[in-house]
Order: C-alpha cells, then sequence, then structure tokens
C-alpha cells in the first residue's frame, strides 16, 4: 500500500498542527514503533484454529507464535510509554472491568485451566490497549495502522490462492475463500475485507487518500470478500457505511455524490442482478436452513436451555472457546453470556452504548465518520460472530473507534519568557522621586 495512505494523509507531511479538519493534533514524537505494537496485537486475535494450510502448521507452534506476539506488544508497548502516560477513558475501563467476572468464573476451573490462561490473555491484551491509549488523540493514526495490518494479512491469504487454490477453497467449506497459508475462516476473511474497506471508502470521501492508493485496496478486499460468500461481513459494510456516510451528508458534497451513487447501484444490483444476488447469499443451502442462520438457532436453544446455578448466570462459567456442547456459538451476546454472565454481558453492552453515545454527541467529521462505521459493524457482527468478551479483531475495531473519539490531547501552553527588569541608576531614581 502505497500513497497517502502512509502517515500524515496528503502530500506535505503529517499533519502535527491539527490544521487538516477531522484529524486532532498528535503528540509530537509519536513513535512509528506503535505501529508494530498493533501489527503485533492483530497477529495475537487472528487466532490459531481454522483450515487445514498447505504447509501443515501444529496447532501449538501457532499458539505460540500468537502468544508470543501478545507478550512482546505489552512489552515493547511498556518500552515506548516507560513513565506510564495513559488517557483515561470509558472503554479501557469497562474492559478492565470485565475482567472481574471473567477471573471469578474461570477461578472455579469449570473451563480447566485455559480459562486461566485465557483471563491472563485478555489481561495483557488490555493492558497493552492501556499503554497505547496515551497516543489516542481522535487522528486518523490509528485507522493507517488498522488498514496495513489487516491488508498485509489478506495479501497472505490471496497468496495462499495464488499457489493452492485447491487449499483456499476447499470443498470442506464448499468451494468458500479460506486461509491456506495461515489457517483463517472465511468469515475472519471477510470480516478483515470489509472492515479495511469501509475505512478505506472513507478516507477517500474525507481526501486523506488519493483514489489510486484507495483502489489498491478495495478492489482486491472486494474481490477476496465475495470469494468468502461471508454475508454478516458483508451486511456490515454496507450497513455500516450507511450510517457513516449518512453522518457527514449535510457538510460534505463527495458524501452526498456517494452516496446517491450508492443508492443508485444498490437499485441497479436488485433489479438487474436479483437473482445472482441472492444465489451468492444462499450460498446452495435451502431457504429453510438459511433461515435458521445455518443451523446457529439450534446451538442457542440448547445454550439458553441449559441448567445453570445463580453464580453461573451472574459470572458465567469462565473463559472458554466460545462453544458449546462441542459447537460453536457464533453470537457474541450469548457467548458472553455463557463464559462472563450477566454482568458480561451489562458490560459489553455499555462499551457499545457508551461509544455510540460519544460519537452520536461528536459535531460530523472524518473521524466520527469512522467511528460510526467500526461501532455499526461490530454490533452487527455481534449477532452472528463471537468475540466481543475477550482478546478479540472486534475489540481492536472497538479501540479503534475509542481512539477517534478521543479528545484531542491540548497543547501545553508555550513559557512566556521573563523580560529582566531594567535597573535604574540611584542617581536617576531619586531624580525621579524628586520630579
Amino acid at each position: 500500500m502505497g500513497g497517502d495512505l502512509r502517515p500524515g494523509g496528503l502530500p506535505g507531511g503529517p499533519d502535527t498542527a491539527g490544521t487538516r479538519p477531522g484529524d486532532g493534533p498528535r503528540p509530537a514524537g509519536t513513535p512509528k514503533a506503535v505501529g508494530v505494537v498493533w501489527g503485533l496485537l492483530v497477529l495475537n486475535t487472528l487466532g490459531s484454529a481454522g483450515a487445514k494450510t498447505i504447509v501443515p502448521l501444529p496447532r501449538s507452534l501457532i499458539q505460540l507464535v500468537t502468544m508470543g506476539a501478545l507478550v512482546a506488544a505489552f512489552a515493547l508497548a511498556l518500552a515506548l510509554n516507560l513513565r506510564l502516560r495513559i488517557r483515561p477513558g470509558a472503554f479501557v475501563f469497562l474492559l478492565t472491568l470485565l475482567l472481574v467476572p471473567s477471573v471469578i468464573s474461570s477461578a472455579t476451573l469449570e473451563s480447566g485451566f485455559g480459562a486461566l490462561f485465557r483471563c491472563a490473555r485478555l489481561a495483557l491484551f488490555v493492558g497493552t490497549l492501556w499503554l497505547l491509549s496515551r497516543w489516542w488523540d481522535g487522528g486518523l493514526t490509528f485507522v493507517r495502522h488498522h488498514i496495513r495490518m489487516y491488508f498485509a494479512v489478506l495479501g497472505s491469504v490471496a497468496a495462499g490462492a495464488i499457489i493452492s487454490p485447491g487449499a483456499a477453497l476447499p470443498d470442506l467449506y464448499g468451494g468458500r475463500l479460506v486461509g491456506a497459508l495461515w489457517p483463517l475462516t472465511p468469515p475472519q476473511i471477510g470480516q478483515y475485507a470489509a472492515v479495511i474497506i469501509g475505512l478505506t471508502v472513507l478516507l477517500v470521501l474525507g481526501r486523506r487518500t488519493d483514489r489510486a492508493s484507495a483502489a489498491a485496496v478495495i478492489v482486491p478486499a472486494l474481490v477476496l470478500l465475495a470469494l468468502t460468500h461471508t454475508r454478516t461481513a458483508t451486511l456490515g459494510l454496507l450497513i455500516g457505511l450507511a450510517l457513516a456516510i449518512g453522518s457527514l451528508v449535510l457538510t460534505s458534497a463527495a458524501a452526498r455524490r456517494f452516496f446517491a451513487w450508492a443508492v443508485l447501484g444498490a437499485v441497479v444490483a436488485v433489479v438487474g442482478f436479483g437473482a445472482a444476488v441472492q444465489a451468492w447469499f444462499l450460498r446452495g443451502q435451502s431457504q429453510e436452513y438459511f433461515t435458521s442462520l445455518t443451523g446457529r438457532e439450534k446451538v442457542w436453544d440448547a445454550l439458553l436451555a441449559a441448567p445453570r446455578t445463580t453464580s453461573e448466570q451472574v459470572f458465567g462459567t469462565g473463559l472458554g472457546d466460545k462453544s458449546f456442547g462441542g459447537l460453536p456459538i457464533d453470537n457474541s451476546w450469548l457467548a458472553v453470556y455463557h463464559e462472563q454472565g450477566l454482568l458480561g454481558v451489562a458490560l459489553v453492552a455499555t462499551v457499545i452504548a457508551v461509544l455510540a453515545g460519544v460519537a452520536l454527541l461528536r459535531p460530523p467529521s472524518l473521524s466520527r465518520a469512522c467511528a460510526i462505521f467500526l461501532i455499526s459493524y461490530c454490533a452487527i457482527a455481534s449477532y452472528t460472530e463471537a468475540g466481543l468478551g475477550d482478546a478479540s479483531p472486534y475489540l481492536l475495531h472497538l479501540a479503534v473507534a475509542a481512539s477517534l473519539l478521543a479528545a484531542p490531547a491540548a497543547a501545553a501552553p508555550l513559557p512566556t519568557p521573563e523580560v529582566p527588569r531594567r535597573r535604574i541608576p540611584r542617581w536617576a531614581r531619586s531624580r525621579s522621586e524628586v520630579t
């Protein structure tokens, strides 16, 4: 990715003074290593379970790499912020509170020692976000880091598809695109593609990147999204972009033009290619299977019907692998209820509500639009994807939204130089007194 997606946006260097609309002033000397920390967090949240890769990778090796990335991210963030300067905010504070039901429920070892290990992982993850909060200033720095890192992940997916199309489009997943170099599932790839497409579109509308650089990101990401046949990611992208661009319509002519063309394109697609769009969404499934959310409702009903003690209802059963009865839960709210109880559900709901409320109260800007897109995408995806209660890409998306909604750091006032007082000779002083 080249062009204007590098730090600084438009030609002419970085906007350290915050003179461009939508970009708040950045702390002087923001280390480039902050992007490395963000990349390590992205690597940690890729997961260790997925499709079979071209070169078989032991799950223990993948877990060692991902956990090592988290430890390295925390250590590097601590080295960059040795004075522990943080920006207090509701988002990271609520995630810290989420550790309480996680530890209480995991301490019973009902989910095994792995639950305590996952608590330690969540604690390191949240601690790294605390350390990075020093550089959350309402600017687009973390948006650019986010796009770059996930574009690199999608680059590995594309490389795997070129090297071995059979492994990248296996029959086990119905011919949907998977990660052939790193074990990534179709929903993961669809999520990463949808998020960077939406953010890049908003950067174009805000004139923070040129169209050639944006096309180099959007076009291949759209191809990968189409190959995954991921309905949740597609709907999240469309609805999230509609809400984000809608927040700019009153202040941006480019947003109004894009919105009008998007509506026209949607009408043409439905009228002219309705059958193809329907076939893409059904993925060869029956209408009944589609309406039951590919069998997810059976797992949800069983989870809600399972008997629970009062402690399990309040604090959950401990951090696990987001499954019930050996089947994936695929719903963030039910996964949080199962593992962190009603207290966890209340905290996660508060996180979403606080971020959404702050976004609505902010004046129209590009930063606000990007935050609205990320918040709405996570809220939509939470219905059929798990991850809001544990270290995951969804929490990284919300962390970027929190960085966009942070108030710009107040610039320290320049010290006023003290003018030395002129000494008046004694003879002159006495004459002036006489006069």
